[in-house]
């Protein structure tokens, strides 16, 4: 438990360090890079890093939107079949950040895999 905790916290961090630098892809980075070094077991090494960026990205979305009054978000709501709902916009950003980063740490606990064998 407090490995998930560490790594959730990591994989925010460095996600938030490295999105002020790189373009989107950067969570994959950082579920990349916390795969790889923490090492977590079974559904943990997808599910930790996935709620961890889904969370960054949801709240990250939110703020920006907010910005606005949320007004480019409702026009892009009613584009996708959301009829316009704005927080089920946020929840599937957040849904598609979180998938991102947990087939990157996924990728990252395989390849630590790897060079622990050889």
């Amino acid at each position: 438990m407090r490995k998930n905790i560490l790594n959730f916290i990591i994989t925010i961090l460095v996600a938030v360090v490295l999105s002020q630098f790189l373009p989107w892809w950067s969570i994959m980075v950082a579920g990349f890079l916390t795969g790889f070094s923490i090492p977590l077991k079974r559904i943990a090494v997808f599910l930790v890093p996935f709620l961890a960026i889904a969370l960054f990205w949801a709240v990250s979305a939110y703020m920006i939107s907010s910005g606005n009054d949320f007004t480019l978000a409702k026009r892009i709501a009613v584009l996708f079949p959301l009829d316009g709902n704005v927080n089920l916009l946020l929840l599937i950003t957040g849904i598609i950040g979180g998938l991102a980063a947990g087939i990157a740490a996924l990728f990252g606990k395989q390849c630590q895999l790897l060079f622990k064998k050889s």
